[in-house]
This record gives structure tokens, sequence and C-alpha cells, in this order.
């Protein structure tokens, strides 16, 4: 059954959990799809783990339509959601708007994601009523990492803690169907999860959010370039993939690939004639 922004809200209201980890290519969303996890994010975070970049900051909105739009041909009941990039809604209501449109014209996604609190409500407010979906994204928000002096917990001080509250008492009220958390004290995330109304979606804010999102390559292995302490692995297929190389190469090398169960046949009569 394909999940929407009704099926997050009504998980919520009966206690259960949500899970949802990123896509940024169609054979893998494909798969994760078959999973039956509940929403796949095709994130951002994408500039860090396909691109190479060392920040978000540098995708584009072509970037996220690109890998929207093969996410998307590659999932049936999964509900896809699309970050937006850094200054594709910062700029004004107006861009905010028609950046969402093109992410769910071009990138054909089931709903959008952006970054911030109170300050962007009134892009939040103005994008659902064009009949867009949007997921808020609250705590350490990684578009801002120049601004927060690196990867922090946020929300540790009471001034800080209670702005979080308040933003997610305000995104809730511009309409947003859900909010990230990330890394967010366990027991404030707990908090903001008894304090709204729609679901919250954890990553590295313990397990008493409604549900956790998690980057797939961070959980199978397959990047390494920074593990954050929330991440736990749930299974090492980078060094299975790593290993499949090096026997590929190593045949190739030797001869024994490929074999003759691998190649074509023609007939001798043929190349008969052929000399």
């Amino acid at each position: 059954m394909k999940n929407t922004v009704v099926t997050f809200r009504e998980a919520k209201e009966k206690g259960e959990k949500l899970t949802m980890l990123t896509a940024y290519d169609y054979s893998t969303a494909k798969l994760i799809d078959e999973s039956g996890v509940n929403a796949i994010l095709v994130g951002d975070s994408l500039g860090n783990v396909v691109l190479g970049y060392e920040d978000t900051i540098s995708v584009t909105m072509e970037d996220m339509i690109h890998h929207g739009a093969a996410v998307a041909r590659g999932v049936k009941d999964a509900l896809v959601v699309v970050d937006m990039p850094f200054m594709s809604y910062q700029t004004s209501v107006y861009d905010a708007v028609v950046n969402a449109g093109r992410l769910m014209k071009e990138g054909r996604a089931d709903a959008v994601k952006l970054e911030g609190g109170a300050s962007v409500c009134p892009q939040i407010k103005a994008i659902t009523e064009a009949g867009i979906p949007v997921m808020a994204h609250l705590g350490l928000t990684p578009q801002s990492i120049n601004a927060f002096g690196g990867f922090k917990v946020q929300g540790k001080s009471e001034e800080a803690a209670k702005k979080l509250i308040e933003d997610a008492k305000a995104i809730e009220a511009a309409g947003a169907f859900g909010v990230v958390l990330e890394c967010v004290p366990a027991k404030l995330a707990g908090l903001i999860t008894e304090t709204i109304k729609i679901p919250t979606i954890g990553i590295g804010a313990g397990n008493v959010c409604d549900g956790q999102v998690l980057v797939y390559q961070d959980m199978l292995g397959m990047f390494s370039d920074f593990t954050p302490k929330f991440v736990r692995r749930f299974a090492n297929v980078g060094e299975v993939m790593r290993e499949a190389f090096r026997s590929y190469c190593r045949e190739v090398q030797e001869g024994t690939f490929p074999a003759a169960e691998h190649e074509y046949g023609i007939s001798d009569e043929i190349l008969e004639k052929l000399y």
C-alpha cells in the first residue's frame, strides 16, 4: 500500500514506528522499497556520499531533480521525500514555491523537505497551500553547518532547547506533516515528540521519536569518510563489494573470467568462410 502523509499521521496516532532511508538511484530505491520501508529520502546528503563534496551546500536543484526522478521510478509503495537544496528556498517565499513545484513536477517527489524552524514558516505555509506536502528538519541542519561551527549536537542549553521546542510548534502550525530531528538529545527529542501532533523522525535523536532515518551508505558500511556516533552498521556491504571487485580483477588477470559459460557461440562453418 502506498505510504502518504495521511499514513504518516495515522502511524503516530496508533503508536506505530515509521521507517525511512535515503536513496539516490533507481536500483537502490527499488531494493529499499521492496523491504517495506515507509519513506525514502532523496537527501542532499548525496553531495557527500554520491558526488564526493565535503558538505551539502554545493548541491543544486538540478542534482536533486535528477536523482529524485531516478528514485521515484524505482518506488511503488514508499513516500518519496526530496530535499530542497541550499538557497532554493531561503531567498524568498516565491522561490521556495517555484522550486518545490519543480521537485514535484520534474523530480517526481511525493513531498519536499527543508531545513529550519520559525524563520522558514512562511515558506512552509506557502508551499503547503500550493498543495505540496512539506517535511521540516530541526536540530543539526547540515545546510547551516558553517553557522554552527561544525557538526555539533543541538539543543543542549536551556535557551537552545526552548528554541527547538518553539520551532517544532511553529513548523507544525505552518503546515508541515512531519519533522526530522537530527543530533538532538534523546530526552529533548522525546519532549518534542510529545508536544507536537506531527510525526518526528529521528537521526541521532534517540528511539523515542516516532520514526528513524539513516543514510543507507552509512548503515551498510559503504561510506567511511565520516561515521557519526548515531550510525549503526547493519551490514558490512562495503567490504563485500571491495572483495568482489578484487576477485573480479584477479580472475580477469588470471584469465579465468570470462569462462566458457559466459561466452556466445558461432558455427565453425561460418568461421571457416571468414578465412
